[in-house]
């Protein structure tokens, strides 16, 4: 059966596209998104994913009957244009679930995310069932996405399953207008010997995770049992929380001389409202999800990842 990754490429839609592939075979996997890919790629096809009947044709010609949806206006470009972010976010949700309805698709997976949680939401291990106010426009498109997924599975049985991702750490693609791209923006700083500014509170701290975990926590919660699935809203995930304080200290354990001057904007206002920390006993129950990188090994591997690609000049040691 293939598979197909809308939003391909994007910063975790390009990283799942290729773990997919070396899972399923490179045949299986198909790749759609607005913007083509940096690195050339022949299951690539360019498409727009706000048009329901382009989408139809696709995926009735292409027997694709499993869908990971990524594409998205995240959080900080979100507040820039409200309406057409939302108009888009919402879309390019409903056609998957139309298509879905109509049995052309049989499973997919859409991401949500810890913006769906606002100022009344506890700080500390927020519940998988708790307060749920956000107050930016992406957070009420994946509050009110995590509705309609719901809604869908219960009246129509559409196999729909979702994860509350936390800011995500990759280094292969740069970060595409999030609120928690801050702590990504460092490292390169940090190895191009340069200050960085960052726009979020040195105390801020924030549920955060690294790519390979997030991608992992994907493909395990869709490869499980449907009967295992619990949650047809969205999985709380966790892996680790810091603050742009901490990662500063962690970075320059190995780049000593790394500056940082703290200068928020409109960019903490959304930060504050979300929580530190995460319960995620759920997945954990549910699926048997457990993270594999902490805060040293996140750091680590993005410092190596980093200077062996895009900074071999850089000196430091490890």
């Amino acid at each position: 059966m293939k598979k197909v990754v809308v939003g391909a490429s994007g910063q975790i839609g390009s990283e799942l596209t290729g773990r997919l592939k070396s899972l399923y075979g490179y045949e299986n996997i198909l790749s759609i998104d607005i913007h083509p890919p940096e690195t050339p790629d022949d299951t690539f096809i360019q498409l727009d994913a706000t048009q329901y009947d382009q989408l139809r044709d696709f995926f009735l010609k292409n027997e694709a009957e499993e869908v990971y949806v990524m594409a998205a206006i995240l959080s900080a470009k979100a507040e820039k244009n409200p309406s057409l972010s939302w108009e888009i976010n919402m879309k390019i949700l409903f056609n998957f679930l139309e298509l879905a309805k109509e049995k052309i698709i049989r499973k997919i997976f859409w991401p949500s995310s810890i913006a769906v949680f606002g100022p009344h939401t506890p700080k500390k291990n927020v519940p998988q069932f708790t307060v749920m106010d956000p107050d930016t426009v992406y957070g009420i498109s994946k509050l009110a996405g995590e509705r309609w997924i719901e809604y869908y599975h219960h009246k129509y049985d559409v196999d729909v399953r979702s994860i509350r991702y936390p800011g995500i750490l990759s280094w292969k693609v740069r970060p595409g207008g999030g609120t928690t791209d801050y702590a990504i923006e460092m490292f390169h700083y940090a190895l191009k010997g340069e200050t960085y500014v960052c726009y979020i509170d040195q105390n801020e701290e924030l549920p955060m995770m690294y790519i390979d975990d997030a991608i992992d926590a994907t493909i395990r919660l869709m490869q499980t049992s449907s009967d295992q699935i619990h949650i047809r809203s969205s999985y709380n995930l966790s892996a680790v929380s810091f603050t742009p304080k901490q990662l500063e200290e962690q970075i320059k354990k190995y780049i000593p001389d790394f500056q940082v001057i703290y200068k928020p904007d409109f960019r903490q206002e959304i930060a504050r409202s979300w929580p530190d920390s995460i319960d995620d006993s759920y997945a954990r129950k549910d699926w048997d999800w457990k993270p594999a990188f902490d805060l040293d090994k996140m750091v680590e591997t993005m410092l190596k990842s980093m200077q062996e690609n895009y900074y071999p000049a850089s000196e430091f040691h490890v």
